[in-house]
């Protein structure tokens, strides 16, 4: 369809079969779909560019240039919908802010190089050029990037530091959950408690891989799930209390950005409920973006993390 059809995108063709708006035949085509001489083919146009618009908020804006923009992604924002979803999302968002820069990509999710949890809020990079996209998904891919999270969990650690390095794969009797595994792909997250109550822990998290869910899984292997956590904990009311704090990447054009994201209202919240008004305090508190010409992995995110 993109090769016939010069303003049709391929990322575009693919959302177009997402919606329905192609059919052979009459019958919705499949992305999978294999076509044999003779077959009609219908492209309704109409209905893919007339459907409902989503309404997306605007997002906090971190940073941005000509290669990247990064964002603080609240809780409640999925990164992208399926088919016929009308909630907002990162990629709406996206495509709505820079609709030029989004018909460049040849690909479903423009923009996007990694992923949060729905209810995860916190730093999430998104790529303006399709070659920015592809460098810093290699960086990702290659482990060259510092990410440090944020966690609220029920319980006390029972060391106050730690490296939890646990394989993870799909549970065994609930394909939508992820779980600790020996057949599981290599995991592995550090963690440090930074102060608790005796009942709940504010952790500081880095990752060293990038697993579904690992930081949820690797705590509740622990026996500290994060608070609210309706499917790895017991759930509560809100949100799960995690936020991606802190990342370092480099940057498409040489250099490495080193962004940060406040703790968000609900956690400070519940830091203070705490009694750890010090903490809470220290990471509300605005970091400035910073670029510098290192090559090596640099993290000025945490001295004792």
């Amino acid at each position: 369809m993109s090769e016939a059809f010069a303003d049709l995108s391929r990322g575009r063709v693919q959302r177009m079969l997402g919606e329905g708006a192609i059919t052979i035949g009459g019958e919705p085509a499949r992305k999978s779909a294999q076509v044999s001489p003779g077959d009609e083919i219908e492209v309704h146009v109409e209905r893919f560019e007339r459907r409902p618009p989503v309404s997306v908020p605007e997002l906090d804006v971190v940073y941005e240039d000509d290669s990247v923009v990064v964002i603080n992604k609240p809780a409640g924002v999925v990164v992208h919908g399926g088919p016929g979803d009308t909630a907002p999302t990162v990629v709406a968002w996206f495509v709505q802010r820079y609709p030029e820069l989004a018909a460049r990509f040849d690909v479903e999710r423009p923009g996007v190089v990694h992923r949060l949890d729905k209810d995860t809020s916190g730093i999430m990079v998104l790529a303006k050029t399709p070659g920015a996209q592809g460098a810093v998904s290699k960086a990702f891919e290659a482990r060259d990037v510092v990410k440090r999270y944020l966690a609220i969990v029920a319980g006390v650690p029972a060391k106050p530091r730690a490296s939890i390095d646990a394989p993870i794969g799909r549970h065994g009797g609930d394909r939508t959950k992820m779980a600790v595994t020996r057949r599981g792909r290599e995991s592995r997250t550090d963690y440090e408690t930074l102060g608790d109550d005796g009942e709940r822990a504010l952790l500081a998290l880095r990752l060293h891989t990038g697993r579904t869910h690992q930081i949820r899984v690797h705590l509740a292997a622990i026996r500290v799930p994060v608070v609210n956590d309706a499917t790895y904990g017991t759930g509560g009311d809100g949100r799960q209390l995690l936020h991606a704090w802190h990342l370092v990447f480099p940057h498409p054009h040489g250099g490495r950005l080193t962004v940060t994201a406040p703790l968000p209202a609900d956690m400070a919240a519940a830091v203070r409920q705490m009694g750890l008004e010090e903490l809470a305090s220290r990471y509300e508190a605005i970091t400035p973006p910073e670029r510098t010409p290192s090559d090596g992995v640099e993290d000025k995110g945490h001295e004792e993390a």
